[in-house]
């Protein structure tokens, strides 16, 4: 039920690819199963209210073993999408049914859903020292990052992928997010969501409540929840690198930008998250060194990028998974860090 990430971007004429990551380090050290009673929900904000219009969700059924391996699983899956009153629970219009670890494609609608690699790249020891260095010593420690460890480097991870026809959505600026529920032998309880990255691990890093709230809060309440709480970590953070002169107009400023914490983007468009702007997300774009430059108006460079090379042109858009081979040495991970 981790969001890890959460990309969106155009695929065929005509169409958008909406993509959310979950069980990280699946395979080593979590297993490829998709949480039965859970609802996996990438919705749209049509008209600026912060508020979903358009919904599209997956449920799964009990995971049977593969037959040709069994530490692998299948699950079959529905798609749906839902509008108005059905946006609630899993209710809505039936869009395709399938399985894991295969395509499947219906009236311009593709999915697949299945173990891919990690295209998320982050030295995660190199930012732990850096925010303990802003937490604890109140100084910025941009000399955390020589460190030049990628985490996530030959690790995979399990990717919800789907492309529809854009008149599925709608025209112009929508806005996106992810999230996971559980919905089952209860009303429906939102676990997990995520529109733009490391916002809860960077940005709402002083406090785990304020992380616990934010996962399980709409974005409509994140102006109200959370961009005092942002601006006053990039008000400090820009401080101590010494950056701006005006460091509350500046916190102030980024906050609005990440409040409400949804992906902006213009339909049909070519997506491209960076300092200047964020017009949704691709596939192999270095979306940590972005967040940390914005936090503190500082150029800042992890040293660490995704594996583009296991990017692929067409659908799914993510390549094959990191084989048992290519994995030799790397180190499961029982707890692998949320992002």
């Amino acid at each position: 039920m981790n969001v890890c990430d959460f990309y969106l971007f155009g695929g065929a004429p005509g169409t958008t690819v909406m993509a959310m990551t979950v069980n990280p380090d699946v395979g080593l050290s979590v297993p490829d199963i998709l949480h039965t009673e859970g609802l996996y929900a990438f919705r749209f904000d049509l008209n600026g209210d912060a508020r979903e219009e358009v919904a599209f969700k997956l449920c799964f059924s009990e995971p049977r073993h593969a037959s040709d391996d069994e530490r692998a699983h299948v699950q079959k899956f529905t798609v749906r999408r839902a509008a108005g009153e059905s946006i609630r629970g899993i209710a809505g219009d039936l869009l395709l049914e399938g399985e894991t670890g295969k395509v499947h494609s219906e009236s311009g609608v593709r999915v697949f859903v299945g173990t891919t690699p990690e295209l998320f790249a982050i030295d995660a020891s190199a930012v732990h020292a850096f925010l303990n260095a802003f937490h604890q010593e109140h100084r910025y420690h941009a000399d955390a990052f020589l460190h030049r460890r990628d985490f996530f480097a030959r690790r995979n991870i399990t990717a919800l992928v789907l492309e529809v026809p854009n008149r599925l959505i709608g025209n112009g600026k929508i806005h996106g997010w992810a999230t996971t529920s559980l919905y089952g032998h209860a009303p429906e309880v939102q676990v997990q969501r995520w529109g733009l990255p490391l916002v809860t691990h960077v940005f709402l890093s002083a406090s785990d409540q304020l992380k616990d709230k934010f996962n399980t809060s709409p974005p409509s309440e994140d102006t109200a929840l959370f961009a005092q709480p942002i601006a006053d970590f990039i008000e400090k953070m820009s401080s101590y690198a010494g950056s701006v002169t005006d460091r509350a107009a500046y916190g102030k400023q980024i906050a609005a930008r990440l409040c409400p914490t949804m992906l902006p983007y213009e339909v049909g468009t070519q997506a491209a998250f960076d300092q200047a702007d964020f017009n949704g997300r691709a596939l192999g774009e270095d979306v940590t060194d972005v967040m940390l430059t914005l936090a503190g108006n500082k150029p800042l460079d992890d040293g660490v990028a995704p594996d583009r090379a296991r990017i692929r042109g067409d659908f799914p858009y993510f390549g094959e998974p990191y084989s048992k081979a290519e994995q030799a040495g790397v180190i499961p991970e029982p707890r692998p860090p949320k992002k």
